[in-house]
C-alpha cells in the first residue's frame, strides 16, 4: 500500500544536490528584495503567450511510497514550436565568478519542472534555460540545454532515489509514532489533582483550533500535563508536530525528562533540543566560515548522512547527543539542530525561534504550521521578551566612532556616518534640558538617512572587513525593519547618557505582533503557575475573543504551607531604617524553624545591604549569595548545597526574578522555607512610566500593568519554589506592609490567604 509524501520541487532538489560550506560572512540584506525585483523584470520581458509563476504538480510512485511533488516555475516560454522552462537566479557576485556550467542544484530544479511539463503535455523533448542576473549591473547570462523526455524521466527517478532513504525513514518512523501515541497511557500511576483537567483542556484546544491560557500551580506537573495530550492528538492525526517553547534551560530539561518518561511507557517520538549557537560551538571563537571552522567547511556535503545516522539511532536529540553526532560527522552542532527541527516530532527551544522575526524557523511552511501545536511554558516571561524582540535602538556613539575610523580612509562611510552623528547632535541641542524625551514620530528624512547609511555600508562591506561597520550595519537594518512596524503600540523616545544619545523604538504592547508571529499554528497553549490576573495576560500576549481559559486550583493541602506576613516598609527611602528589623525576622525564623531557606530581594544592592548586616550579627549561620553573572557550573553548585537534613541552617540570598526564583526544584527537605522581601516592583524608570501612561490612556490600570503585575509575578514565582510535591512542607514569609493592602490581596494565591501577621 502506497503512502503520500508531499514535497516541493525546491526542497527535494536542495536535499539531494545542496553542497558546500556554511558561510556566515557578510551577506547583502537586500538580496531577497533584489531577487524578487530581478525576477519580475525578467518576467515582464517575456513575449505574449509566455507564462510566468506556473504552478506544476505531479505524483510519482517509488518504493511503496507516493511522492506528491509541486512548485512554481519562473517561466514557461513558447518559441518557434519549442517549449522552454526558464529558471531565474539572481547572483550577488560578478557573473565572471559564476561556475561555467551553472550550479547543479539550479539545473536540477529546472529539470524537474521540465519533466512535469513534458509529462503533462506529452512532449518528446523540451528546452531548459537557466537565467543568471547580476543584481548590481542587471547583466544577464543564459544557459540552455535540450533534454528528451526519457532523459528527464531517468533524472527525476534518480532524484527520488536520492531522497528515498530519508523519506522512507520518516515515513516508517511516523507509522510507529502514531501507533505508539494511540496506545500511550498517562506515564504516572495516577493524575495529581488538576492534571487531568489541564490535559483535557489542552486536547480540546487542539481539536477546536483554539488558544488556551492556563494558570496551573507550581508542582502540578505542567510539562507532562501539556505534552501528553499533544502526543495523543498526534496519534489521532490532529497534529504532526509540537514546539515546546521556554526561556530557561532548566525548563527545557523538564521537557526532555517528560519525553524520556513517556518513552519508558512505550512512546516512539523524536525530539530535538535547540541550544544557542554560542553555547554549542566547538570553536573558541564563533566564526562560521569554512577557512576558520572545520565544522562549517563542507557542512552541506555531510549533513544528509549525519541526519540519517542520528534519526536512525536516536529518539531524544539532546544537546549532548547532538554534539556527539556532530563531532562524528564533522558538522556544526547548531546548524545540525536547526536542520533536525524540520524532521522531528517535537522541538524544545527558546521563544525566539517562533516569535522573533529575526531568528524564526522560516522554512516552516504555512501548511506545516496548520499541523503544529505551540506549548508556551512560563508564558508570563513572554511579555517582556516580546517587548525586547519587537524593539530596536540606535546609539550616537556608533556613528561618531565610524566617522573617526573612516576619516581619510573611505569618504562615503565618513559622510554617511557624519550625517547620522549630526542628526543626533541636533536632537541633543533641541532637548538639552531633558535626560529622556519622547518623539511624536520619526521624520521620513531621518529614515531615508538610515537607509542610505545601510546601502553605503552594504557596498563597502562586500570588499572591506570592519567589525564595527558590520555591527552597525546589522543594528541599522534591524532599526529600519522595526520602523516599518511602528503603530499605536509603540513609543519613540531618546535617552541621554553623558555624551551619548540612544534613540529607541520601544514596543510597549507586544500583543498584536505576538499574535501575528503565532498566526497559522493549529493551537497555542500559554501556561504558567503565575498567569494571574488572567485578563491581563490574555490581553498582552495577543489573545482574542473566544480563547479558552482555565485556572487549576493548587493540588496541595493548606496545611503544607504556613504563610507569615511581616508588615514592614521595604520602599526605597525606608530600606536603611528597616533592614535591621528584616535581619531580626530572618534570625527569629531560623531559630524557631532551623533548615534550608531561600531569601529573595528586589535588587542586588538591597540584598548586599541586608546580607552584610546579617553577617555582622550572625557569623555562625552558613550562607550562600547569588553572584552577578554566575556560570552554569556556579549555579549548579549553589543549588547542590541545598541538601536535606543538614546539621546547620543554610540561607541562600538571591534576587527576585533572577536565576534562582524560577524553574528551580528543591524537593522535600532540600528547601524548608522562602522569605520574600518586598512586592517585587520593577524600579521606577522612564520606560516603565511610558508603559504606565500607555495603558492608562487605553482605559487600563496603567500602574498595575507597568509595576504591580510584573512585580507580584516575581513574588509568586519565588514562593512557588517551596511546595513541589504532596510530601513537601514549609514556610513562606512575605515582608512588606503592602501585602495587606486591597490592591495586592487579590493577587495572592488562595492557598496563601490563610496567613498569620507577625
Amino acid at each position: 500500500m502506497s503512502e503520500d509524501i508531499q514535497i516541493s520541487v525546491r526542497t527535494l532538489v536542495e536535499h539531494v544536490f545542496k553542497s558546500g560550506s556554511i558561510d556566515a560572512r557578510f551577506r547583502s540584506q537586500t538580496a531577497m528584495m533584489d531577487g524578487t525585483r530581478i525576477h519580475q523584470k525578467i518576467q515582464k520581458s517575456y513575449r505574449e503567450g509566455d507564462q510566468k509563476e506556473v504552478y506544476l504538480r505531479t505524483e510519482i510512485r517509488y518504493g511503496g511510497l507516493s511522492f506528491l511533488i509541486d512548485g512554481r516555475c519562473d517561466g514557461l516560454l513558447f518559441h518557434e514550436d519549442k517549449v522552454i522552462i526558464d529558471e531565474i537566479k539572481s547572483f550577488s557576485q560578478p557573473l565572471e565568478q559564476l561556475e561555467q556550467a551553472g550550479y547543479s542544484v539550479h539545473w536540477a530544479q529546472a529539470k524537474l519542472y521540465a519533466y512535469i511539463v513534458s509529462l503533462d503535455r506529452e512532449l518528446e523533448d523540451i528546452n531548459v534555460q537557466l537565467t543568471y542576473v547580476d543584481v548590481k549591473t542587471e547583466e544577464k547570462k543564459s544557459m540552455i540545454q535540450t533534454y528528451t523526455f526519457s532523459e528527464l524521466e531517468s533524472f527525476t527517478w534518480e532524484v527520488i532515489k536520492g531522497y528515498f532513504p530519508y523519506a522512507k525513514l520518516l515515513h516508517d518512523h511516523r507509522k510507529r509514532r502514531d501507533k505508539s501515541c494511540k496506545e500511550l497511557v498517562f506515564p504516572f500511576k495516577t493524575y495529581r489533582n488538576g492534571q487531568r483537567n489541564l490535559a483535557g483542556a489542552v486536547y480540546k484546544t487542539i481539536l477546536d483550533h483554539k488558544n488556551l491560557f492556563a494558570k496551573a500551580p507550581t508542582g502540578i506537573g505542567k510539562t507532562i500535563s501539556t505534552l501528553f495530550p499533544v502526543m495523543k492528538a498526534i496519534g489521532e492525526g490532529e497534529v504532526n508536530r509540537v514546539f515546546y517553547l521556554t526561556a530557561k534551560t532548566i525548563t527545557r530539561t523538564s521537557a526532555e525528562e517528560a519525553f524520556a518518561r513517556m518513552a519508558s511507557c512505550g512512546l516512539t517520538a523524536k525530539s530535538v533540543t535547540i541550544t544557542a549557537k554560542e553555547k554549542v560551538c566547538f570553536q573558541e571563537e564563533t566564526k562560521c566560515q569554512k577557512e576558520l571552522c572545520p565544522f562549517a567547511n563542507g557542512y552541506y556535503d555531510r549533513i544528509n548522512e549525519a541526519i540519517l545516522d542520528i534519526l536512525s539511532n536516536e529518539n531524544h536529540l539532546t544537546r549532548e547527543v547532538i554534539e556527539s553526532y556532530a563531532r562524528k560527522h564533522k558538522v556544526c552542532p547548531f546548524e545540525y539542530s536547526i536542520d533536525l527541527a524540520y524532521s522531528v516530532d517535537a522541538v524544545i527551544c527558546d521563544y525566539n525561534y517562533i516569535f522573533d522575526p529575526r531568528v524564526s524557523l522560516k522554512r516552516l511552511l504555512d501548511e506545516q504550521k496548520k499541523s503544529t501545536a505551540l506549548l508556551v511554558d512560563e508564558a508570563h516571561n513572554l511579555v517582556d521578551r516580546g517587548r525586547e524582540m519587537f524593539s530596536a535602538s540606535l546609539n550616537k556613539g556608533l556613528f561618531l566612532q565610524l566617522k573617526k575610523d573612516f576619516k581619510g580612509v573611505n569618504q562615503t562611510i565618513y559622510d554617511t556616518a557624519n550625517k547620522m552623528n549630526a542628526w543626533f547632535i541636533q536632537m541633543k541641542k533641541m532637548n538639552e534640558d531633558q535626560k529622556e524625551f519622547v518623539l511624536e514620530q520619526l521624520e521620513e528624512a531621518f529614515l531615508e538617512q538610515t537607509r542610505q547609511f545601510a546601502m553605503t555600508a552594504e557596498q563597502v562591506l562586500q570588499f572591506e572587513t570592519s567589525p564595527l561597520l558590520l555591527e552597525t550595519y546589522f543594528i541599522v537594518n534591524q532599526f529600519i525593519k522595526i520602523a516599518e512596524l511602528l503603530d499605536e503600540h509603540y513609543v519613540i523616545y531618546a535617552e541621554k547618557d553623558r555624551n551619548d544619545l540612544r534613540l529607541k523604538l520601544f514596543c510597549i504592547d507586544p500583543s498584536s505582533l505576538l499574535r501575528q508571529m503565532g498566526k497559522g499554528y493549529r493551537a497555542k497553549i500559554f501556561f504558567s503557575a503565575t498567569l494571574s490576573p488572567m485578563p491581563y495576560y490574555q490581553n498582552i500576549l495577543g489573545g482574542s475573543e473566544g480563547d479558552y481559559m482555565i485556572s487549576i486550583p493548587s493540588p496541595f493541602r493548606e496545611e503544607q504551607v504556613e504563610v507569615l506576613i511581616k508588615p514592614l516598609s521595604t520602599r526605597y527611602h525606608d530600606r536603611e531604617r528597616t533592614k535591621g528589623e528584616i535581619v531580626s525576622v530572618i534570625q527569629a525564623l531560623v531559630k524557631k524553624r532551623p533548615g534550608n531557606y531561600l531569601i529573595f530581594f528586589p535588587s542586588y544592592q538591597y540584598l548586599l545591604a541586608v546580607y552584610n548586616q546579617f553577617k555582622q550579627t550572625d557569623g555562625d549561620t552558613r550562607t550562600l549569595i547569588q553572584e552577578a553573572d554566575m556560570t552554569e557550573v556556579e549555579r549548579e553548585e549553589f543549588l547542590a548545597a541545598f541538601k536535606p537534613d543538614l546539621p546547620k541552617t543554610l540561607l541562600g540570598f538571591a534576587v527576585l526574578g533572577g536565576i534562582f526564583s524560577e524553574g528551580v526544584d528543591l524537593m522535600g527537605d532540600r528547601l524548608n522555607g522562602v522569605v520574600v522581601i518586598g512586592v517585587g516592583l520593577p524600579q521606577l524608570c522612564f520606560e516603565r512610566n511610558l508603559i504606565k501612561d500607555h495603558f492608562a490612556s487605553r482605559g487600563k490600570n496603567g500602574y498595575d500593568y507597568a509595576y504591580v503585575y510584573p512585580g507580584m509575578n516575581k513574588v509568586l514565582q519565588a514562593g512557588g519554589r517551596l511546595i513541589r510535591s504532596e510530601q513537601d512542607y514549609g514556610t513562606i514569609v512575605l515582608v512588606d506592609d503592602r501585602f495587606l493592602q486591597r490592591q495586592y490581596q487579590p493577587l495572592l494565591p488562595s492557598e496563601w490567604r490563610q496567613y498569620t501577621i507577625i
